[in-house]
């Protein structure tokens, strides 16, 4: 029988629709708690995680993540009541990797709490376009830090089967 941290790797989906059910300010404390508590090569810390859960801002920056894309529109947040954007210095390459790691512990955790999340790199074009700055600014990105990731948070209105896995993608030696 598996253990429980094993079992929520085996049964966390990304999830592309949610309720309109707002999430609890023990639920996000929670989730702040945890993305604080992620591990970061020689515990430097890289990050800065911005929770939105202003609509018109978290719009603001689907907007943006479109017309940066050249496209009349996207959905890339799925209509979640929490968007958890994490920033950190560009340079060197620990921090994108730590960035990496604090999302899977956000997405996990999401899972154990009996809510969905989605992990989304898209965002990027939004603030790596015409109004990116003023997106880190609203975002309050501290000074030099760079859009990383972003995670969807809420509850879930549709679930989802397990992907595929792909053969020949694990090696063993000796």
């Amino acid at each position: 029988m598996k253990n429980e941290v094993l079992q929520a790797i085996a049964d966390r989906r990304s999830i592309r629709a949610y309720t309109e059910e707002a999430l609890t300010e023990e639920e996000i404390r929670t989730l702040m708690d945890v993305a604080m508590q992620s591990p970061s090569a020689r515990n430097a810390q890289p990050w800065h995680f911005t929770f939105v859960t202003d609509q018109a801002l978290i719009e603001s920056v689907n907007a943006a993540s479109a017309k940066a894309m050249g496209r009349d529109s996207v959905n890339i947040f799925y209509g979640a009541p929490l968007v958890v954007f994490i920033s950190a210095e560009a340079e060197p390459f620990f921090p994108k990797l730590d960035c990496g790691i604090a999302v899977e512990n956000l997405a996990l955790a999401a899972h154990a709490m009996g809510l969905g999340s989605v992990i989304l790199g898209l965002p990027k074009a939004g603030f790596d376009g015409p109004d990116g700055a003023a997106l880190k600014k609203a975002m309050e990105f501290p000074d030099g830090y760079d859009f990383m990731i972003a995670i969807s948070i809420g509850h879930p209105a549709a679930g989802k089967d397990a992907h595929p896995m792909l053969e020949g993608r694990i090696s063993r030696i000796g």
